[in-house]
């Protein structure tokens, strides 16, 4: 039995999209649940400026919360720059995600940086945090919103820096959801060539129900690590068409099914799938939320 490590982002990448406030309380309450349903790895939150996102206003005080009461927990938070790979390392985390779009007019878009500036970001960072474990997000690895679609060949050179930068894994993101099987073979193929040794994550938007079946595509070629969100709450607010993420609960059910082993307990992460919709209505986010029992797409 295959073992596949399922990473939860919904504290991060479903919750920055939300408009109100979410209470610390419930954002507490909806991570100590999927601790509990099975979840061993988790992106808790994103330091950020809460003025990009106010949402992410809470980090501080939320990452200091979990990491205390779960500590065996392999926890992680998403960082732009310096400034919040410190705020995270400050707080307890010993990993984070270093966010870095492949497509550059993103990259300005996202975090208002070139190409040429987020390695040098990340460069900071290394020298400064010596013993911080970095996972370079590859945003829009798959396409752009607002350069198109993207192929190994942009792929395989635009991560060779990070690497000998001495980056160890890659998380490959479908931010728009625009990637296809092949494409998703193709370039796990491509970089595996490349660089035998760099560990491979997945990231993949459902806005065209290609969720599944891309992040299937990407285990069948050897990943064992894939990043979804409770109740497909998510994506990106600053691209465009990013209208929704993988949800934990059916990708979990499925690999359950096949006969890999994920570790999470299906009924417990329903009931806490349908806890958060009730604690966060939908008209509070845009995106698309899947579950098993409702298999209706709503776009709001």
């Amino acid at each position: 039995m295959r073992k596949i490590e399922i990473y939860e982002v919904g504290p991060r990448d479903g919750f920055q999209n939300v408009s109100d406030y979410i209470p610390l309380e419930t954002k507490k309450k909806i991570i100590e649940g999927l601790l509990t349903s099975g979840v061993r790895h988790m992106q808790i939150t994103s330091f950020v400026s809460p003025k990009a996102i106010p949402q992410m206003k809470d980090a501080k005080e939320l990452t200091e919360y979990i990491v205390d009461k779960y500590p065996d927990a392999d926890l992680l938070a998403l960082v732009p720059n310096l400034r919040g790979a410190q705020g995270a390392w400050d707080a307890g985390l010993k990993s984070v995600s270093y966010v870095v779009s492949l497509g550059e007019s993103h990259n300005k878009a996202n975090i208002r940086r070139t190409h040429e500036e987020s390695l040098v970001e990340l460069l900071k960072i290394r020298e400064a945090l010596p013993e911080l474990d970095i996972c370079l997000d590859l945003a829009t690895t798959f396409g752009c919103p607002f350069e198109g679609k993207k192929n190994a060949d942009d792929v395989v050179p635009f991560i060779k820096p990070y690497i000998d930068a001495g980056l160890k894994t890659v998380n490959l993101c479908d931010t728009i959801g625009v990637a296809n099987p092949a494409q998703v073979r193709d370039i796990i193929d491509a970089v595996r060539v490349e660089y035998s040794g760099l560990e491979l994550q997945v990231h993949i938007h459902d806005t065209r129900n290609m969720g599944m079946v891309n992040t299937l595509a990407a285990i069948e070629k050897g990943v064992d690590k894939v990043q979804s969100t409770l109740g497909g709450l998510g994506g990106c607010p600053f691209a465009p068409g990013a209208s929704g993420n993988l949800a934990t609960e059916d990708l979990a059910y499925m690999l359950n099914e096949m006969g890999y082993e994920t570790g999470i307990e299906i009924p417990a992460m329903v009931e806490l799938a349908k806890f958060q919709a009730g604690e966060i209505p939908a008209g509070q986010f845009s995106g698309h939320i899947y579950t098993i029992q409702d298999r209706n797409q709503e776009e709001e």
